[in-house]
C-alpha cells in the first residue's frame, strides 16, 4: 500500500531471512509455530489506519451505548455460559475490515467483530521479529501512538488488574496443543500468567485451584481463552460451572463471546457494513446467490460459512435454527499488496482493550490470502500469505 516500503522489500527479500525469522520467533516463544507466517509484513499509512479505527470506534460504541441491542444481545447467551458477576463491558474487543479501493479512496467494510481475547501476546512479537530480521525503520507497531512500554501497562491492567501473577491465570481446554501456543508463552512471558487446562482445575467451596510447580495455588483472576463453541464440540467437563457464585474475577468471558458477535451485524448502521440480515428475517432469497454468505452466528475462525447458499443449503436449516444464521453480501477484497506470486489481499484485525468506560486502539494484526477467505482451509500451498504484521508508516 505504499509503494516505495513494497518495491524495496521485493527487491531485497531473501528467502534465508524469512526462515530466520521464522525460526527466531519460535526460539523467542520456545515452542513450534503451527500455522502459516507470511513471507512479508503489510505496510500501512498511519492516515489509513486512523480511519479504520475511527469506524471502529463508532461501530462498537454504537452497540455499547444501545439498551435495545444489549437487551438483544443478552438473551442470546446460552444459560450454560453466563457468568456470575460477569463484566459489564467487555475488556477485549476486535473488529475485523477488509481493505476495499472505492472512487473515494481506500476504505474498508466490516467482516466480523467480537468480544473475545486476541493474540495479544504473539501479535507484537511477530512485528518485532520482522522489523529485525528484515531491517526494517521508520515504522510503528502499535496503535493510537503507543510505546511498546504503555501497551504492557495497559494488557498487564486488563488482563492482571493487580493480582498476583501467578494467581491468574490463562484458561484454554488442552492449551499446549492448541496452534495459539505461541501467544500463551508470550502471554507468561510478557505479563507472568501461565495458560492452564480448564479441565485440571480444582474446586473447593467458592474457590478454584491449579497446581502451580507442585503446589496447590488459589485462582483469583481468569483470563479466559476458552471458545465456547469448541467447548461444547469438545464435551470436555469442568469442576466449576460458569453461573457459580465463585470467589474469582472473569476477564475475557465467554458471556461477552455472544454478546458482540456476528449476531451483531444487522444492529450496526454505518457505512461501511455490508447488507446482513438474520436468516429467519429475509422473506425472499436473494437471486444474485453467488454474492451472498450464509454464516452461523457462533462459530469462531471462520467455522461453517457457505458461499453462494443454494436453496437445499437453506433448506437444510430447520426453521427454528435459522435465527442463528446470517445472510451476508459478499465483499470483495481488493488485492493491495503485491507480491512475488501475485496481487495479495489483507484482512486488518484492530485490538481493542477497555481502559475505564472507553477502548484504546492497542495493536492490528492481519491476514494475507489469496483464496475465497483468509484462514489456511481457503489458501493451502500457497506463499506470501498468513498471519502478518501491520508495520505503520506515521510520513504517510
Amino acid at each position: 500500500m505504499i509503494p516505495t516500503r513494497r518495491q524495496q522489500f521485493n527487491r531485497e527479500f531473501r528467502q534465508e531471512k524469512y526462515d530466520t525469522l521464522h525460526k527466531s520467533l519460535e526460539q523467542r516463544a520456545g515452542v513450534d509455530i503451527h500455522f502459516r507466517l507470511s513471507e512479508t509484513p503489510c505496510f500501512l499509512p498511519a492516515s489509513l489506519v486512523r480511519k479504520l479505527e475511527d469506524a471502529a470506534r463508532t461501530m462498537v460504541n454504537g452497540l455499547l451505548a444501545s439498551k435495545e441491542y444489549l437487551a438483544a444481545a443478552d438473551a442470546v447467551v446460552p444459560e450454560r455460559f453466563r457468568v456470575a458477576g460477569h463484566e459489564t463491558k467487555p475488556t477485549f474487543l476486535a473488529v475485523d475490515l477488509g481493505l476495499i479501493q472505492t472512487d473515494r479512496g481506500v476504505e474498508a467494510r466490516l467482516v466480523e467483530l467480537q468480544a473475545f481475547p486476541s493474540l495479544y501476546g504473539f501479535q507484537p512479537a511477530l512485528a518485532e521479529a520482522h522489523i529485525a530480521n528484515y531491517g526494517i525503520d521508520g515504522v510503528e507497531i502499535f496503535l493510537d501512538g503507543l510505546t511498546r512500554d504503555e501497551y504492557l501497562r495497559i494488557l498487564r491492567q486488563a488482563i492482571v488488574a493487580g493480582h498476583d501473577p501467578a494467581e491468574v491465570v490463562l484458561m484454554e481446554i488442552d492449551p499446549l496443543h492448541q496452534k495459539t501456543l505461541p501467544d500463551f508463552k508470550f502471554t507468561e512471558q510478557l505479563w507472568g500468567v501461565r495458560a492452564v487446562d480448564a479441565r485440571a482445575v480444582t474446586r473447593e467451596g467458592r474457590k478454584l485451584f491449579y497446581d502451580r510447580d507442585g503446589r496447590k495455588t488459589p485462582i483469583k483472576r481468569v483470563y479466559n481463552r476458552v471458545i465456547p463453541d469448541e467447548l461444547t464440540k469438545s464435551g470436555a467437563t469442568f469442576a466449576f460451572d460458569y453461573r457459580d457464585d465463585l470467589d474469582v474475577e472473569w476477564t475475557g468471558g465467554p458471556d461477552w463471546f455472544f454478546r458482540i458477535s456476528k449476531f451483531s451485524i444487522p444492529w450496526i448502521k454505518h457505512p461501511w457494513v455490508p447488507e446482513t440480515y438474520y436468516l429467519d428475517q429475509v422473506p425472499t432469497l436473494p437471486a444474485d446467490r453467488e454474492e451472498w454468505l450464509l454464516k452461523p452466528l457462533f462459530s469462531f475462525a471462520g467455522g461453517g460459512i457457505i458461499f453462494a447458499p443454494t436453496d437445499a443449503d437453506i433448506a437444510a436449516i430447520p426453521a427454528g435454527e435459522r435465527r442463528n444464521f446470517i445472510l451476508q453480501r459478499r465483499m470483495h477484497f481488493t488485492p493491495f499488496f503485491e507480491t512475488p506470486y501475485g496481487p495479495t489481499q489483507a484482512e486488518i484485525r484492530l485490538m481493542f482493550v477497555r481502559e475505564g468506560d472507553s477502548y484504546r486502539a492497542v495493536v492490528p494484526l492481519l491476514r494475507m490470502g489469496r483464496g475465497k477467505m483468509m484462514g489456511v482451509d481457503h489458501n493451502k500451498g500457497l506463499q506470501w500469505v498468513g498471519a502478518s504484521a501491520g508495520l505503520i508508516d506515521t510520513d504517510v
